[in-house]
């Protein structure tokens, strides 16, 4: 379903005196059909303005683009049950193929039968058969979680994740893919309440996955970002980029926090353009791999 927002210039006036100014500001839509009235309303509720008069509105547009939970906007709003009773699914996984890279400095996995449906007809009685696939890859392949043994050697392994810490938790999306910084730091976080939240980085990067491009100038997690969310309780924490840190800085400060902090990390998530801001639960489970500090993952959310 598409999302809309509008983007218009903006002047207040109180009604104790003074006025605003805005340029350029952008908040979320119910739909693309609505009045200048009532984007006034939404741009007052996005500010919590107090005393406000006048609104007038200049040079509006209003564009596809995925919400971004401005204050009084549709993420505000309860979500309908799906018509159809049944739960709606958002994937969130990068399709793991035989040969794709990850990361330019990490080979691909190497997909091929161990057993084929024609040699199995030697095994099985006539008119049964079976195929079993053969799979070598590095554990950073694809979509994967991250567990504290992949930074500390004493930290646990991913035998040593509850399931309460990746499935069904509270999701929030805070988009960054259009910010001047490649680094999200406390200022795009703190408008967000994370407490026990699953927490996704939407950046855009995922875009250009499988491609060299991929890894240039890619978005990150800054140290004081990484501290925020832990000061502030965040129960997870996933980006859609090439890596969670800053891949310049060797010292890794947002893998050495969040993984030291218990806070589990999925890196390489994709299609957060179809996740709304608030209002979704997220899962991303992998194999109880002993020894193994991170896994591919079936990562998605599940719509309310």
């Amino acid at each position: 379903m598409s999302t809309y927002r509008a983007r218009f210039d903006a002047a207040v006036t109180f009604t104790n005196g003074g006025g605003l100014q805005a340029q350029g500001f952008l908040v979320d839509l119910p739909s693309a059909d609505i009045t200048a009235e009532d984007i006034g309303h939404l741009f007052l509720d996005s500010l919590g303005l107090l005393m406000a008069g006048e609104v007038q509105l200049s040079n509006v547009e209003i564009v596809e683009a995925p919400h971004k939970g401005t204050r009084g906007g549709p993420a505000d709003q309860p979500h309908p049950e799906p018509t159809t009773g049944q739960a709606e699914y958002v994937e969130l996984s990068h399709v793991i193929r035989d040969g794709m890279v990850t990361l330019p400095n990490l080979p691909g996995p190497e997909l091929s039968p161990h057993l084929t449906r024609e040699a199995s007809r030697q095994v099985y009685a006539p008119g049964t058969e079976f195929e079993i696939g053969r799979i070598s890859m590095v554990a950073n392949t694809g979509t994967y979680l991250d567990s504290p043994y992949h930074r500390y050697p004493n930290g646990h392994d991913l035998t040593g994740y509850a399931l309460a810490q990746t499935t069904d938790l509270p999701a929030i999306v805070v988009r960054v893919e259009d910010s001047a910084k490649l680094g999200t730091d406390v200022a795009a976080l703190a408008p967000y309440d994370v407490t026990g939240m699953a927490v996704l980085l939407h950046t855009g990067d995922d875009a250009r996955f499988d491609t060299p491009q991929y890894v240039e100038d890619a978005h990150f997690l800054t140290r004081d970002g990484a501290e925020w969310l832990i000061r502030n309780g965040a129960a997870l924490v996933g980006i859609d980029a090439a890596n969670i840190d800053d891949m310049t800085d060797g010292t890794r400060p947002a893998h050495t926090l969040l993984l030291a902090a218990g806070i589990p990390i999925v890196e390489h998530l994709t299609n957060l353009s179809a996740v709304p801001p608030t209002g979704a639960t997220f899962t991303a489970n992998a194999p109880r791999v002993e020894g193994f500090g991170t896994f591919p993952v079936r990562a998605y959310v599940r719509l309310s």
